[in-house]
């Protein structure tokens, strides 16, 4: 093995145990048999010194005439190193979202229902494990938070704890009689103590709220080290700013006239049930991977492994709020198919779930690919390209997809479905500015939220799900269009280097299965272009972490 190749192993190795769970399903991890969680000052400070070694490590690899692929190997690695440093000591969520601590309490928790039955004694046991854990992770939480927590994300999480420990006990008596007897024997009486850690941390956070901070973002500064160093653009803010106004402009167009055009369709009805639902949308994906290889968009394996929605279980729904409710394939669990939990059909359901409710393909066309990309990218051949960078490569190739499957017609017996498309593209435009007002103190959650709920007509708990989400993520709003963009011009580029070769379907394919690595670095692999990476390096005055002193 080289420097480089036994750097990211250890790395990826150490990353899983260490990484923070998070409400999004595409940068999920599984972790290392008898894993628990600690955000303990001591384990932050842990962090921080395996860090330093790593940077260090990472600097004083040459690379200087190296194959482009080992090139962009090392950049994969010093992109995944930069993350740790932003979250650790720029983001620092651990120290200013409160919110951060459910995740890290009870995601473990929700991440071990996300996979189907069975609960065997390995699953059962590592479940109880983390739940007997969610005590010790908020006391860290109050002592972490304290001096350093930002007022609006406190507010945030005590709207969320206000039923999280009747939620929590809710799933847990539902989960019950599926665990083998041994960790029945336990749950009632940990997931009580959890429950109580629960109410203690809420009365913690009332008490201090006052006390609280009142800004949220990152500043310029950090927001330029995560757009550069870690997601690897070449752009600068306000080149991303104006590219999302201007794809605003052209969504919002191109709806008003789809609107025109299906004046006067009925519209959709909702799906009976979930039964029906599940089984439409069996139908559908196979449908939807037959229509890609027939309009020549990308031909997937005939072993690859399917995306299925299934009914929501009575012991994920009380928890279903603390995560995109996916179980996706992973680098170290590649097999079975892609799961998708849904709840009965009805009219108040939230703006995605609602438009899956009436026909099924509009999420095959974006959370499918997902499934699909991730499925590919787990069977890459080298493992430092079976790991999540960053959202920019993954939303980018799933919302490419979509435009591309209106574009060819997929939807055109159910005008409804185009045009709920078309309002999703003006979503995720608008999310740009949101993304980088937030970052840089131009917008509140409140403001932001407001303005998704009125622009893009989406409901008010969806708007403030995601203004809440994108102010402790920053750069995650603005990777859908972003990153779509990055696709598109990368596949333009592709088309103009080898008009007689350029074949649509083999570009996606090879995208897919690379589909972890920032576009930036797969335009140099692809077409020999480094230029979008320097310009990366530049606006980051660097690459990788900052090696400590």
């Amino acid at each position: 093995m080289t420097a480089m190749s036994t750097l990211a192993e250890e790395f990826w190795q150490w990353r899983e145990a260490t990484r923070p769970d998070s409400f999004d399903d595409v940068c999920r991890v599984r972790r290392p048999s008898a894993w628990v969680p600690d955000w303990s000052a001591a384990a932050v400070e842990d962090r921080r010194r395996v860090l330093a070694g790593f940077a260090g490590r990472y600097s004083a690899l040459e690379d200087y005439g190296a194959p482009v692929a080992d090139q962009v190997d090392r950049l994969l690695v010093g992109s995944a190193l930069a993350r740790v440093h932003w979250e650790l000591n720029l983001l620092r969520d651990w120290q200013r979202n409160p919110g951060f601590y459910l995740d890290q309490s009870l995601g473990p928790v929700v991440n071990l229902l996300l996979p189907p039955p069975p609960f065997t004694e390995i699953r059962a046991q590592s479940l109880v494990d983390c739940l007997q854990r969610v005590p010790a992770v908020l006391a860290a939480a109050e002592e972490n938070l304290a001096g350093h927590a930002a007022a609006p994300f406190a507010r945030c999480a005590l709207l969320l704890l206000e039923k999280a420990s009747e939620q929590l006990a809710t799933a847990m008596a539902a989960l019950a009689p599926l665990l083998p007897t041994a960790q029945q024997r336990v749950l009632q009486k940990r997931t009580a103590a959890a429950c109580s850690a629960l109410t203690s941390f809420r009365i913690w956070l009332g008490d201090r709220l006052s006390t609280f901070a009142t800004a949220t973002s990152v500043g310029a500064e950090a927001f330029d080290f995560f757009l550069h160093r870690v997601a690897l653009l070449p752009y600068p803010v306000e080149h991303l700013r104006w590219m999302g106004r201007q794809e605003y402009q052209r969504s919002t167009a191109a709806e008003l006239i789809m609107r025109a055009r299906h004046r006067r369709s009925a519209p959709a009805p909702l799906i009976a049930d979930v039964a029906q639902q599940v089984s439409r949308q069996r139908e559908d994906e196979s449908g939807v991977r037959a229509f890609c290889c027939r309009r020549g968009l990308v031909d997937l394996p005939d072993d690859l492994p399917h995306y299925r929605n299934a009914a929501m279980p009575a012991y994920l729904e009380p928890l279903s709020w603390l995560c995109v409710p996916h179980h996706l394939p992973s680098p170290g669990c590649p097999a079975g198919d892609a799961l998708r939990y849904i709840r009965a059909p009805r009219e108040d359901l939230p703006y995605f779930e609602l438009a899956e409710a009436r026909d099924p393909r509009v999420g095959i066309a974006h959370e499918g690919v997902h499934a699909w990309q991730a499925a590919l990218s787990s069977r890459h051949p080298n493992p430092v390209r079976r790991h999540y960078y960053d959202s920019a490569a993954n939303e980018g190739i799933a919302f490419a997809n979509e435009e591309a499957l209106l574009t060819a017609g997929l939807f055109d017996n159910l005008p409804e479905s185009s045009l709920f498309v078309l309002n999703a593209m003006r979503l995720r435009s608008l999310r740009v500015e949101i993304d980088i007002g937030l970052a840089l103190g131009e917008l509140t959650i409140e403001t932001a939220a407001d303005r998704l709920a009125t622009s893009v007509a989406m409901d008010r708990r969806t708007a403030w799900e995601e203004a809440v989400h994108f102010a402790g993520h920053p750069g995650q709003g603005l990777s859908y269009q972003t990153g779509k963009q990055q696709v598109l011009d990368l596949m333009t580029a592709c088309a103009h280097d080898r008009p007689d070769t350029f074949d649509l379907a083999d570009f996606h394919i090879d995208l897919w299965s690379d589909g972890n690595v920032p576009i930036s670095l797969r335009r140099w692999e692809l077409l020999g272009l480094s230029d979008h990476v320097d310009r990366a390096r530049t606006l980051g005055a660097g690459e990788g972490p900052p090696v400590p002193a």
